[in-house]
């Protein structure tokens, strides 16, 4: 019968490689605040993208309308997304504030 001994440091490396440390709430902090300049800067640039087709268009530069429209339409929904996004947060936070401590 093989008999297999772990010594304290093979543990302790392989207990380290399995169960990784919750993020900290400053790593937290800090992707939430990345992630959602990301996005920000997403809409800000759908938007700006949509603008500028629709400036072509009006100018009679060579751009197709349904570029066009699709540029606008995109813009349109990542807009209402961040707006129900943004909705649904202040909510949240409106409930939490609600509750008895």
């Amino acid at each position: 019968m093989i008999q297999s001994v772990i010594n304290n440091s093979q543990a302790a490396s392989l207990s380290s490689s399995i169960v990784k440390p919750a993020a900290t709430v400053n790593e937290t902090t800090q992707s939430f605040s990345s992630f959602l300049k990301q996005s920000i800067n997403e809409l800000n640039e759908s938007q700006a993208a949509a603008d500028t087709a629709t400036e072509k268009l009006v100018k009679g530069e060579p751009i197709d309308l349904h570029q066009v429209m699709i540029a606008s339409q995109k813009a349109s929904i990542m807009l209402q997304t961040a707006i129900e996004v943004r909705n649904k947060a202040v909510e949240a936070y409106q409930e939490t504030m609600r509750m008895q401590v």
